[in-house]
């Protein structure tokens, strides 16, 4: 049993012991325990745990709620006489004297060394301008981001302490397979130290949500307030970070996501070495090739990347790659999906040269392409200060940039196109399922928008009736080029 405060560190067991308290039953540890089998019909059936109790109360110490506040300034509030009856506004809807008001969010996360490192999700403390953790035994400790990646939705703080901290290891989730048993320990709807219990139910779910979607599904109860949690298997070791859940009631109907931890391990490392993660950049637009597009080329293979177009300044445009070679093989890695591409470049190393099996005129040859690094948008200063910055609409759930040359350029966006581009969808947004990474909005509710700022101010004023639809009319690129296609959303929906 771990203290409460201990004086030297207390790293929780990677096998701590999980007891079946029976009085009938032997005391097994954990690593034994999923082993007991039953013979029946002549095929072994695994027993189900009899009880989570002693592998949570070990892991509980180390798992924190992280509660965040910010303070947002006054726009356009109005003001009243002193003593009218309308005096009380500021402090109704929860504003100082000056207009100013408090918003907070909830969240959780978990420790991984015994110095105070912790990990949780961007969306728990992104634009916060105070974190605090919140440890089981009442502790509370404020904490400073040391960095943050928008694309796996990752974040890493760092409290002070004078003691050393419980904290837990990070499991190879490549060995985590469907069917494992999982534990998440989090914070849900603002209930700290709740744990629920399932299995994992899916892996390599893609969800559109960024370049590195690679999530493990799991049936273990997941609610708002989970985020930034631990997915626990039944050794103690963390196998995931608990993100989002889809859902159409809001809460969870069994179908929840995490992050892998071995992607969440090699991001926290960067994070922490240099408070930023570096991708490579190939520098080039790509679609998904099928057996019959792979067979047209007289190649073989399941399926593979053609490349749509190559960008004027990227590390492709330097090489002998062209538009229309289908990729094949990617650094001696079998290529068939768009996604597998985006992966095997973010994982390598920026700078380095690699082989590209491609296929050309019916016949194979290899490009040999130095990669470069793919310049973050939230890190990238604005040309013009009067431009609009990229921007996350809480309301739709996507994050929306205006249009410039340099994203024509990265999304294939043809200039008789204007509006405002969606550069990410939150998979707990209002418009998962709807938006898409790339489109252009051009409407909303029938009216034009150019720029962020005006896209989301229509936004916000529809939320005003919610029980209308919200319309959007989006230019969506597809296999034959642009298209108009028009979009409902429900505002009803938080």
């Amino acid at each position: 049993m771990l203290r409460k405060e201990a004086q030297r560190p207390m790293r929780i067991p990677a096998l701590a012991a999980l007891f079946l308290m029976s009085s009938a039953t032997a005391v097994l540890p954990a690593h034994a325990q999923d082993s007991l089998s039953t013979a029946v019909d002549g095929i072994d059936q695994k027993v189900q745990p009899q009880s989570f109790r002693d592998l949570s109360k070990r892991l509980m110490p180390a798992v924190v709620n992280i509660s965040t506040s910010q303070t947002i300034a006054p726009d356009g509030m109005p003001t009243f006489p002193e003593g009218s009856p309308m005096e009380r506004f500021n402090e109704f809807f929860g504003r100082d004297e000056d207009g100013f008001r408090r918003e907070g969010s909830l969240g959780s996360g978990f420790v991984i060394s015994a110095d105070g490192i912790i990990i949780t999700n961007n969306h728990v403390i992104e634009n916060a301008d105070e974190i605090d953790v919140n440890f089981s035994n009442g502790r509370v400790l404020k904490a400073e981001l040391v960095g943050r990646d928008r694309d796996t939705d990752l974040a890493v703080l760092k409290v002070k302490s004078s003691t050393a901290l419980p904290y837990v290891d990070l499991a190879d989730s490549d060995k985590a397979e469907v069917g494992d048993w999982v534990i998440a320990i989090g914070n849900p709807f603002g209930f700290g130290g709740s744990v629920s219990a399932g299995i994992i139910s899916a892996r390599n779910r893609d969800l559109n949500a960024g370049r590195s979607d690679d999530f493990i599904q799991t049936d273990a109860a997941i609610n708002r307030g989970n985020s930034g949690g631990p997915l626990f298997n039944l050794g103690g070791e963390v196998v995931g970070v608990n993100t989002a859940i889809i859902s159409p009631t809001g809460g969870s109907v069994g179908i929840g996501f995490s992050v892998p931890a071995n992607l969440v391990k090699r991001i926290s490392d960067q994070l922490i070495k240099e408070g930023r993660v570096r991708r490579a950049w190939l520098g080039v637009n790509v679609q998904d090739a099928d057996e019959a597009l792979v067979r047209a080329y007289k190649a073989t293979g399941k399926g593979g990347v053609i490349i749509t177009r190559i960008s004027d300044e990227g590390p492709a445009a330097k090489s002998d790659m062209e538009v229309g070679d289908l990729v094949l093989r990617f650094d001696g890695q079998t290529v068939t999906s768009v996604r597998e591409l985006t992966r095997l470049i973010s994982d390598t190393e920026i700078g380095r040269t690699v082989p590209i099996a491609i296929v050309r005129d019916g016949k194979g040859r290899t490009v040999n392409v130095t990669l470069g690094e793919l310049e973050d948008e939230a890190d990238t200063p604005a040309a013009d200060a009067t431009l609009d910055a990229p921007a996350s609409s809480n309301d739709l759930g996507a994050e929306l940039t205006s249009l410039d040359d340099d994203i024509r350029r990265r999304y294939g966006i043809p200039k008789d196109v204007d509006g405002v581009v969606v550069t990410t969808v939150s998979a707990r947004g209002r418009s998962f399922g709807k938006l898409q990474r790339g489109d252009v909005l051009v409407e909303v509710n029938f009216e034009r928008v150019t720029t962020v700022t005006d896209t989301i101010s229509k936004v916000e004023a529809a939320m005003t009736t919610p029980r209308q639809p919200l319309l959007l009319r989006v230019k969506r690129r597809g296999e034959a080029g642009w298209f108009d296609q028009f979009i409902s959303v429900d505002l009803t929906n938080s």
